[in-house]
């Protein structure tokens, strides 16, 4: 069993999505979203690290996924994203974890179906494909489809693996 730890990095929001990896099979564990709107800029940035770091505490995840970000609005967007994602990987590293990186188109993509999906789609199929009650958040939905690419990948890699040493 593989449990793999999403990470959707955000300057307000950043979301946490865990799933395991039963046989093939993936399995919601949990997820929600380090809030951060008040503050200073180094104040949000240490809850995001702090926050992150709790959720691994409590989750012992084997390995993260994290949505990279290319693009935004306008470069003081750009700038705040970018330290966000620093906080996290930072956070993720210094716990030891493995930290592998996906594009959102990529995560569309292996979950959705469509590379240029709307929230509400990624929402709708992670409530979907995990059995959820209720839809998850945006951010929280952005990260549980970030750790199943991460899942749907290293499947992918271990297939054609198994292929090539046949």
């Amino acid at each position: 069993m593989m449990r793999v730890l999403g990470v959707d990095p955000g300057s307000r929001r950043t979301g946490f999505g865990v799933v395991d990896d039963q046989g093939g099979r993936p399995a919601y564990v949990a997820c929600g979203v380090v809030v951060t709107i008040s503050g200073t800029m180094a104040e949000r940035l240490h809850r995001i690290f702090a926050g992150l770091g709790e959720v691994v505490e409590r989750y012992r995840p084997d390995v993260c996924a994290v949505e990279r970000v290319f693009f935004a609005r306008n470069p003081d967007s750009a700038l705040k994203l970018g330290q966000a994602r620093g906080a996290a990987l930072a956070a993720l590293a210094g716990a030891g974890l493995d930290v592998h990186e996906y594009t959102a188109l990529q995560i569309k993509k292996a979950t959705v179906g469509v590379g240029h999906a709307d929230k509400g789609q990624v929402q709708h199929m992670m409530r979907a494909l995990l059995g959820l009650s209720a839809r998850p958040s945006a951010d929280a939905a952005d990260a549980l489809a970030c750790a199943l690419c991460h899942l749907h990948e290293s499947q992918g890699l271990l297939s054609r693996a198994r292929a090539i040493s046949s």
